[in-house]
C-alpha cells in the first residue's frame, strides 16, 4: 500500500492508500511485542524490545535520506515507490521463518491461556495503575517527541533556509547515527543489573525523557543553524531512548493473553496523539502566529516552541509509574 500511494491519481486514492497502510502497520508490532515476550524471560523483555525498536531509527533513516534523495531526484511518487517494494520481500522471509512460540511459556507461572477480549483487557489495565502510566506516558512523549519531528524539516526550511533534499539529508543521517546510538545506549542500561528492578527502567526513562526536553526547547529558540544542528543531535536520540523499554515494562504487567493487545492499545493513544492530535495542532499555532501574529516563514518555530515542553508531562507519568509497578508484575504472576 506504500507502493500503491505512488500511484495514487487524485486525493481520495492517496486518502484510502494511507489508510491501508495504517491497517498494515497496525498488525505488525502488537504481535511482534508479544512474540518476543514468549522469548525472552521478564528481567531481559526491556532489553529485548529494545533492541527490537532498532527498527524506528534504521526506518526513520530510510525515510528521511533515502526517501528525501528520490523525491528531490524522481519526485515523491518515487519515494512511495522505492521505500514501498522492499516491504514485499521482508514480509516473505518472516513468513517463512517465524515461528509461534508458546504464549506466556517464559512466564513464571506458565499456563495455558486463553485469547483475551479488547474489553477483557481494557478491564484489566484499569487495575494496573502502572500500566495507565506507561500508557498515558509513551502516548504523550510520542505527542512531544515525533510531534516535534514531524515539523523539524518545515522549521529546517523555513527558518534556516535548508532545500528539502538538505533537511531530508540532516534529519536522515541523525535518525542513523543518533537514533541508533540511543537505542543501543538504552539496550546496554536494559542489560545491566540495575535494570532487572523495573523501578529503575520508569525512573531512568522519566530522567531522559525530562533532560532530553530541555534541549527540545532550546533547538527551536535559537537562530543559528549550527547551534540548532547541535541540539537536534541531543535532542534525536531521545526520539529512540523510550520506545523499547516502555514496550517491555507494559508488556511485564499483563497476562501472556493480553500482551499483543495492550500493546495495540498503546499504539492507537501513542498514534491519535503523534499523529492526528500533533501535526494539526501545530500547523493550527502556526497559521495563527503566521495571520495573528505576522510571524511570516517564523511560525512554526513559534509552533513548536510551545509543543516542546510537553516533555515533561511524559516524564511524570514514566515516573509514576515506578511506584505500584513491582505489585503489578506480581499481581500478573
Amino acid at each position: 500500500m506504500t507502493a500503491v500511494c505512488g500511484l495514487a491519481q487524485n486525493y481520495w486514492q492517496l486518502l484510502l492508500a494511507r489508510f491501508a497502510v495504517g491497517i498494515g502497520e497496525a498488525g505488525g508490532t502488537p504481535p511482534s511485542t508479544s512474540i518476543l515476550a514468549d522469548k525472552f524471560p521478564p528481567a531481559l523483555r526491556p532489553m529485548a524490545l529494545t533492541i527490537f525498536a532498532l527498527g524506528a531509527s534504521l526506518g526513520a533513516w530510510l525515510g528521511s535520506s533515502v526517501a528525501g534523495e528520490v523525491a528531490e531526484r524522481g519526485g515523491w511518487r518515487a519515494a512511495f515507490i522505492v521505500l514501498g517494494v522492499p516491504g514485499l520481500v521482508v514480509a516473505m522471509i518472516v513468513w517463512l521463518t517465524v515461528r509461534e512460540p508458546r504464549r506466556g511459556q517464559l512466564d513464571s507461572t506458565a499456563r495455558d491461556l486463553k485469547p483475551s477480549t479488547l474489553l477483557i483487557t481494557l478491564r484489566f489495565i484499569t487495575t494496573q495503575r502502572s500500566a495507565i502510566h506507561l500508557l498515558l506516558g509513551a502516548s504523550v512523549a510520542t505527542f512531544w517527541s515525533w510531534g516535534l519531528m514531524w515539523w523539524t524539516p518545515t522549521f529546517l526550511q523555513r527558518s534556516h533556509h535548508l532545500t528539502v533534499g538538505q533537511a531530508g539529508h540532516l534529519l536522515g543521517t541523525m535518525h542513523l547515527v543518533a537514533g541508533t546510538a540511543g537505542t543501543l545506549l538504552a539496550g546496554w542500561l536494559m542489560g545491566r543489573p540495575a535494570a532487572t528492578d523495573p523501578r529503575y527502567v520508569a525512573r531512568l526513562l522519566a530522567c531522559v525523557t525530562a533532560l532530553a526536553t530541555v534541549p527540545s526547547m532550546i533547538l527551536y529558540w535559537v537562530l543559528s543553524e549550527r547551534a540548532a544542528t547541535v541540539l537536534l543531535w541531543i535532542f534525536g536520540p531521545s526520539v529512540y531512548f523510550y520506545i523499547g523499554p516502555i514496550l517491555g515494562l507494559l508488556q511485564n504487567v499483563m497476562p501472556a493473553n493480553m500482551r499483543a493487545t495492550a500493546c495495540g492499545v498503546l499504539l492507537f493513544i501513542a498514534n491519535v496523539a503523534n499523529l492526528v492530535l500533533a501535526p494539526q495542532i501545530i500547523g493550527w499555532l502556526s497559521d495563527w502566529f503566521s495571520v495573528s501574529f505576522g510571524a511570516g516563514q517564523e511560525s512554526p518555530r513559534w509552533a513548536l516552541l510551545l509543543l516542546a515542553p510537553t516533555g515533561f508531562w511524559a516524564a511524570w507519568h514514566l515516573w509514576t509509574s515506578g511506584a505500584t509497578i513491582r505489585e503489578d508484575e506480581a499481581r500478573v504472576t
